[in-house]
């Protein structure tokens, strides 16, 4: 009941940063352009701050078969995402991508961190790499309507910041370096810019909807409940065979996973020409769905997990 606590405390903080975006796109403080410079941030600094963070923990046995074991869970958690959000919606592309991608870096991490902590991150870096690769790759061919290529992107994939910050956060965790004081508290202190920036830019889609349009669309509502209750549901089934010792590592996963839809659907839907504010549609209404449905599937998870441990 205290981590459901922290839980909704955490989401409703990140709505009124949210607010405060949308309130300054309304006021015209932040335009289009900022926004976008928003994003750059982002993309280059805070995330991959985030992912080099969680790394930044002492190398221990358990932790690097936890690190092992997260990357082949990640990897079966996202190809089942995708498995079910294609299945339920086959002549919706942008769907299918909006209900296979979840929000782990920009939403996520700063939940996993309430709930269990910053060594907890660790445990979500490979599912932001395999995320992000599916949307690079899986995401773009169904938005397209064509296969995946081989070596798509390999070039552009290989210097993208999240794929730089995971190597290098590997090999600072695998040879046991210990930063300066001054370098690992400003990737720290970058690494907190990830959330009120990320709900800064969730506010701005907010305040470039059709709020009325936005709330009648019913296909937004069945992407939702897909993203945030079928997938997330059956993800933990699979998370209860889980060694109980790992149950930092299986909440982070199942936080990662049972986040709302992804805000890269709607760039990608934009760079390619698609629906961009139906993508945006399903972003704003999942994350706002997300106040009740994380609680709730985290309350169920736990109930679950006791029912069967190991």
């Amino acid at each position: 009941m205290e981590m459901t606590w922290i839980l909704v405390r955490q989401i409703l903080q990140m709505f009124l940063l949210a607010g405060a975006g949308y309130v300054l796109f309304r006021t015209r403080k932040i335009s289009q352009e900022g926004s976008r410079a928003l994003g750059n941030i982002l993309i280059y600094l805070a995330l991959p701050a985030v992912i080099i963070n969680g790394f930044l923990v002492e190398r221990t046995p358990e932790r690097l078969t936890g690190l092992l074991l997260s990357a082949g869970a990640a990897a079966v958690l996202l190809i089942l995402s995708a498995l079910v959000s294609r299945l339920f919606f086959r002549r919706d592309a942008i769907a299918a991508f909006a209900g296979a991608f979840s929000n782990p870096g920009f939403f996520g991490v700063p939940l996993i961190v309430a709930s269990a902590g910053q060594g907890a991150v660790f445990y979500v870096a490979s599912f932001i790499a395999f995320l992000n690769i599916g949307q690079w790759t899986y995401g773009t061919s169904i938005l397209n309507g064509q296969p995946i290529r081989q070596g798509f992107r390999l070039k552009k994939l290989a210097t993208a910041p999240f794929i730089i910050a995971m190597a290098a956060g590997f090999v600072l965790f695998m040879a046991g370096i210990k930063l300066p004081a001054p370098v690992s508290g400003t990737i720290s202190t970058l690494a907190a810019l990830n959330t009120p920036l990320a709900m800064f830019t969730v506010g701005i889609y907010l305040a470039q909807t059709d709020l009325i349009g936005m709330l009648k669309r019913r296909t937004v509502y069945a992407v939702s409940a897909v993203r945030l209750l079928l997938i997330p549901l059956i993800s933990l089934a699979l998370l209860a065979a889980v060694p109980e010792s790992l149950r930092d590592m299986k909440l982070a996963l199942l936080l990662a996973v049972s986040c709302p839809v992804g805000s890269n659907v709607a760039v990608y839907a934009q760079l390619y020409g698609k629906d961009y504010p139906y993508a945006v549609e399903t972003v704003v209404i999942s994350t706002l769905l997300s106040i009740a449905t994380i609680p709730a599937v985290t309350g169920i998870a736990a109930r679950v997990w006791a029912a069967f441990p190991h």
